[in-house]
């Protein structure tokens, strides 16, 4: 399908920003809603969008997006997320941070902590932290991907096992409407599991947008987070099941 000028802007907008609205989209351009959505319907059956409620989201299925696409997506939210998560961290802790463009702005929000101990996965993560130097920086074995600079595999599973972190901040690339974090990694998943097993305290950075797609990998469920950070309030249900679990939700803006 060849793309006109209207929906080649609008397929950037929902990669930069993981969804697109009807509305906004018809004010953006100056044009009609139903001109919107023949372009959304037009670009969801060419297999480049997903329609939704209201508007549309970037197709997903068992593959995640490259990294740099990931880094633009939502970049306030994530900014947003990182600052609260990292103000719920005090100076003189230990803190384990996974893999994942949330996680990242997290380290960046935690440049001027103070006598803070960090391991990690993530060689973004270790390159971000290096600038605080009241930071001890432990960075795992294992396989390196290039793709996002991530260490994964039995090899960082078990360094991850020789920790007891204060707290554990991880992502997740989805989350499913019945609490589930899913993902599309089983070898960073098995890593994952490891480190919340080891945490003292367990915190999961996400934005909102991840309601909104799918991933064939479960990591685990809400009810083994103790608090969510993310950019908008969950839906009602899951809420409710969240109440059920004693999982906090901190909606940060």
């Amino acid at each position: 399908m060849a793309l006109n000028f209207r929906q080649s802007e609008i397929l950037e907008i929902a990669r930069d920003e993981g969804r697109v609205v009807v509305e906004a989209l018809a004010e953006r351009f100056n044009v009609s809603v139903q001109t919107i959505r023949r372009d959304l319907t037009e670009l969801s059956e060419a297999g480049h969008l997903e329609r939704v409620h209201g508007g549309a989201v970037i197709r997903t299925g068992v593959v995640n997006f490259a990294y740099e696409e990931r880094r633009r997506m939502n970049e306030a939210a994530k900014a947003a997320i990182g600052r609260a998560c990292a103000q719920a961290i005090p100076d003189n802790s230990s803190i384990v941070l996974t893999l994942g463009t949330t996680t990242e702005a997290v380290a960046r929000e935690l440049l001027h902590h103070r006598n803070i101990t960090v391991v990690t996965n993530n060689i973004n993560v270790a390159n971000i932290l290096l600038a605080n130097e009241s930071c001890d920086i432990l960075v795992a074995g294992g396989n390196l991907r290039r793709s996002d600079g991530g260490l994964v595999g039995d090899l960082t599973a078990d360094f991850m096992g020789e920790f007891k972190a204060d707290f554990a901040v991880i992502g997740t690339s989805a989350l499913d409407s019945d609490g589930d974090m899913l993902d599309y990694d089983l070898a960073e998943v098995h890593v994952s599991r490891r480190i919340l097993r080891q945490a003292r305290q367990s915190f999961l950075v996400t934005d909102a947008s991840k309601l909104e797609r799918s991933a064939p990998v479960r990591l685990a469920s809400l009810s083994d987070i103790d608090r969510v950070f993310i950019d908008k309030p969950l839906p009602d249900a899951l809420m409710a099941l969240c109440a059920q679990w004693d999982t906090e939700i901190t909606v940060a803006g």
